[in-house]
């Protein structure tokens, strides 16, 4: 035998918070998403050890500030020095970001709410781009951190490590806004991380095939272009002519600043206008 229940559904008369309150709690919710916050212990594995490996040149570099009195890992230079690492992060959690809304084929309930395309794709590129830029800032500060208490002889210097930070930012928003666009092609989560994994050592690869190539021809000028082929070494080439830092590239040498910095802010431009399009075409199935 059935029965009615009246369990009184009512309108909701409580407060509204709005659009802008809705992106940043699904940016939250994506940040905590990448390290594996609020998910089984597995899903926590992969970016701590990263996190971790990530500090390793930072404390022995603290080490050996306090031995032999000089830093031998510049601030600007950590991130390409660590490059490896830091594409390992993205190509592994940029799909953990993007492929389980569309594999669930939820998007259609998130845009339901006052959120739009714009703001949702913000919000995904925010929580990628916060997540990278702690990977790296973690162990400039904390070196910064070690060579203050350490007091090394002459001034801190505070000037590189806040050029250092900004252009960790810059380099956060360029790797999320791709990483996001290339894992965002797929539901499935290993082709997400295989997809951003070669595009990286593709452009980390042809970098000096295409030098060499040119460089033996005597093209010097051109040859260095070549090292803009890869993000890391194109941050860097703008990070070298807005601060002065020394360049860190295998030759030592980068072409016009200013092209550099326009060709970066086009690469972003570019990514998420891929991403926006990706997901309207995926709201619209």
């Amino acid at each position: 035998m059935s029965e009615i229940y009246d369990i009184g559904y009512r309108h909701y008369d409580g407060p509204r918070l709005g659009r802008g309150y809705a992106t940043r709690a699904l940016a939250l919710h994506s940040l905590r998403g990448v390290f594996g916050l609020g998910r089984p212990a597995r899903s926590k594995i992969m970016p701590f050890s990263l996190a971790t490996i990530m500090l390793i040149p930072a404390i022995v570099n603290i080490a050996l500030m306090a031995l032999i009195q000089r830093s031998e890992i510049a601030y600007s230079a950590y991130a390409v020095i660590m490059q490896a690492v830091v594409a390992v992060f993205l190509a592994a959690q940029a799909p953990t970001v993007v492929a389980p809304d569309l594999r669930y084929r939820v998007l259609p309930l998130y845009l339901s709410r006052p959120v739009a395309i714009v703001e949702y794709v913000g919000a995904k590129v925010a929580a990628m781009t916060a997540s990278l830029f702690l990977l790296v800032a973690v162990p400039l500060t904390l070196m910064y951190a070690g060579e203050l208490v350490i007091d090394l002889p002459g001034p801190p210097a505070t000037g590189e490590y806040a050029g250092a930070m900004t252009m960790t930012l810059v380099l956060a928003l360029l790797l999320s806004s791709f990483g996001l666009a290339l894992a965002s092609f797929t539901p499935r989560r290993g082709l997400g991380v295989a997809s951003v994994i070669t595009v990286y050592l593709l452009s980390f690869a042809a970098v000096p095939v295409v030098y060499g190539t040119l460089a033996s021809t005597g093209n010097e000028a051109q040859a260095a272009w070549a090292w803009l082929m890869n993000p890391f070494w194109l941050v860097d080439s703008v990070q070298s002519w807005v601060f002065g830092t020394p360049p860190h590239s295998i030759e030592g040498d980068y072409p016009n600043g200013p092209a550099s910095a326009v060709i970066l802010v086009v690469l972003i431009c570019v990514g998420l206008g891929a991403l926006a399009l990706r997901y309207r075409k995926a709201a619209s199935r």
